[in-house]
């Protein structure tokens, strides 16, 4: 009930603090209920800036902490261990005109339901911006004055809430609009810096493959201007790391120049795949470039035995940003015997500093050198400045494991490794996925980490990961756990009067509303990772069931997705997915080299609708396969296309099926385009 049994470093840095936290649970409620008193639930995370700040400001103010002990019941929660709390009470603050994020302080009732919400207030007032002091007294003073009107607030919010996420969300198929999405998101794009117009700006890897495929599919140019701005942005400033690798979260600015000094393992494996897309399609060696960076980066800074960290922290901005950052003597001393003066200019390193004050390494207005000396230098002095970085004290690294984010890292990492042709990679990803099984898989359910219950989340990207697994491996022990996986979600997860799948089970704890979640949160959702996994498995088993139940998700929400194109990217990448998939199916031994010829040319083509399987000679597909009795062409190996239930003619050569990838035919002279 206390913090003192805590794992979650960010419960740990509030133990010794004046206000006697407990945890969220049954305990916790059932003595608001007995003392009849509100409850302050307070979340966040280890990486959160502004959480510390508040504990520092706010929390470990006696008098302040004096009233919320006396006053509520405090309760503190980490986002990551109880995402299930996180996603109901950022619904109940967003209705109660909060944008959300954390710290999330909330104010309930002794059942659980929101009256009040704030975030990170300031230590004294300031105009229109009251103290986190003056806020805890307002509520005392509302809870002990006028509780009629906190309790009707909370019946409200709680109606309010339910209808968030419980409503008629449907709409046909034919209302779903794939470039019309792709259009509007590019709209609320900044034409000349790239990301969303804004003076923050987030990776949002989810909306750019959204405008990606939308290219892809039309040839559009105005989508890929927008896409290659951004990524020449995000790749070349200071939203990367190029010392050590890695993508940060978010810019503080709208020209990408500096970031917030936190690295989450979520964008780490959605940019390696949209990178991966690029260089697929242009062959671009930046990508690649960045790829190999960032899978190194994993593997060795974000290993915790087979498995993945969460993330690594950025407590507070300044300090980290001394990790991060460098003076032009640490640069020069760092890097003597070597041609600095080459690297201070492609990097933007001066005397006066970039950022705070100290120089953050980053290329922006000197993207690429005019030979290959100079790169191989560049690299030679990058790995030179990682070893003296090495000797600083790092930022904190938060070494607990997520099902759903290690899902995405899996994924990303095992389909890189057959797109750049390193089986070290997929190695890697096979031993993290066993390794997840192990630490947080009981049979066939999943806790999302150590001694948390598993969401939906969780089971959705981990299935995606065992069939990317088996994509690349041919394992099938990796259908067989997406199999299993897929069917805890239709037992505990799908919500069987109104459909789709909700955010935790019906034998987890039950919260005041189960909600069913459609927005990426900032990974994809459940429901538009479902489309992706349950038309995998009916293209491979042939078994109408998970058609059926992928077509009836396909349309559950589409018109909440089509009102709020920019959260629901996840949604959109999984609905065309379902319209536009296809499959190449590879007719050769497996050790024959055409076979490896034609299954080579598939991952060498962004086809982000496709699979590839590659069968024996003589092994029978379903009866119901579009593919069902083909066989190898004249004795040689054969490829076909498969989509929309019918297939192409056999391809011998892999010249002829990687033209033939390469759709719309518009697309087939620009694979020189720059990014």
């Amino acid at each position: 009930m206390s913090l003192n049994n805590a794992t979650s470093p960010f419960l740990l840095s509030h133990k010794d603090g004046p206000v006697k936290w407990r945890t969220w649970g049954p305990a916790a409620l059932a003595e608001a209920k007995k003392a009849n008193k509100p409850i302050l639930l307070s979340m966040g995370y280890a990486g959160c800036h502004w959480c510390h700040v508040l504990n520092r400001e706010g929390f470990s103010n006696p008098e302040i902490a004096a009233q919320i002990n006396d006053n509520f019941i405090p309760i503190l929660a980490d986002r990551e261990e109880r995402p299930d709390l996180d996603m109901l009470y950022q619904g109940a603050a967003g209705i109660m005109q909060h944008p959300g994020g954390w710290p999330l302080n909330i104010f309930l009732t002794p059942e659980g339901l929101p009256w009040w919400v704030t975030g990170y207030q300031p230590p004294t007032d300031q105009p229109e911006n009251p103290s986190f002091g003056h806020v805890i007294a307002d509520c005392v003073e509302l809870w002990k004055n006028d509780r009629a009107r906190a309790d009707d607030t909370a019946g409200k919010v709680k109606a309010a809430v339910e209808h968030l996420y419980n409503r008629d969300m449907t709409t046909g198929q034919e209302a779903m609009n794939l470039d019309l999405t792709a259009l509007r998101i590019a709209q609320r794009y900044d034409f000349f810096f790239g990301g969303m117009m804004g003076m923050t700006k987030f990776l949002n890897p989810l909306l750019i493959e959204v405008m990606w495929r939308g290219f892809l599919r039309t040839g559009t140019p105005q989508f890929s201007q927008v896409i290659f701005t951004t990524l020449d942005g995000i790749l070349f400033g200071g939203a990367y790391d190029h010392i050590g690798g890695g993508f940060f979260r978010h810019s503080l600015d709208e020209r990408w120049l500096e970031p917030s000094f936190e690295k989450m393992l979520y964008d780490q494996a959605q940019m390696i795949d949209l990178c991966g897309s690029v260089w697929q399609f242009n062959r671009n060696e930046l990508c690649r470039q960045r790829v190999t960076e960032t899978i190194t980066f994993l593997l060795r800074e974000m290993k915790v035995g087979d498995v993945f960290a969460a993330s690594i922290s950025s407590g507070s901005h300044a300090e980290d940003g001394k990790f991060y950052t460098w003076s032009e003597a640490e640069i020069d001393a760092a890097l003597v015997g070597t041609f600095s003066a080459r690297f201070k200019q492609v990097y933007g390193i001066t005397r006066d500093g970039n950022v705070m004050g100290r120089n953050l390494p980053r290329r922006l207005g000197n993207p690429m050198p005019a030979n290959e000396a100079d790169e191989a230098l560049l690299a030679k002095q990058r790995d030179m400045l990682l070893a003296a970085r090495a000797k600083r004290t790092a930022p904190t690294r938060d070494d607990r494991v997520l099902a759903d984010w290690n899902g995405l890292a899996i994924a990303a990492i095992a389909r890189a490794g057959m797109v750049f042709e390193k089986p070290e990679w997929i190695e890697a990803a096979t031993e993290a996925f066993d390794g997840l099984i192990k630490l947080l898989g009981d049979g066939d359910r999943l806790s999302h980490l150590k001694g948390s219950t598993g969401i939906a989340d969780d089971y959705a990207n981990m299935a995606r990961a065992a069939l990317q697994l088996w994509e690349v491996t041919n394992d099938q022990r990796f259908i067989d756990q997406a199999k299993a996986w897929t069917k805890v979600l239709d037992d505990h997860f799908w919500n069987t009067q109104i459909n789709g799948y909700c955010f935790y089970a019906d034998d987890a704890e039950q919260l005041f509303v189960r909600p069913r979640m459609l927005f990426d949160n900032p990974a994809p959702s459940v429901n538009g990772t479902m489309l992706i996994v349950l038309t995998r498995l009916a293209l491979l088993t042939g078994s109408t069931d998970y058609m059926s139940r992928c077509s009836l998700l396909a349309v559950t929400f589409g018109n909440e997705a089509n009102r709020m194109i920019q959260g629901s990217g996840g949604y959109f990448v999984g609905f065309e997915y379902l319209v536009n998939s296809l499959m190449v199916v590879v007719i050769g031994h497996k050790g024959n080299s055409k076979t490896q010829e034609l299954i080579r040319a598939f991952w060498g083509k962004p086809v982000p609708n496709g699979m590839v399987l590659q069968i024996e000679p003589g092994t029978a597909l379903p009866e119901q396969h579009p593919a069902h009795g083909r066989g190898m062409e004249g004795g040689q190996p054969t490829a076909y296309i498969c989509q929309a239930g019918t297939c192409s003619n056999g391809f011998t050569t892999a010249a002829a099926l990687a033209d033939a990838l390469t759709l719309p035919p518009q697309l087939r002279g620009q694979q020189q385009v720059r990014a």
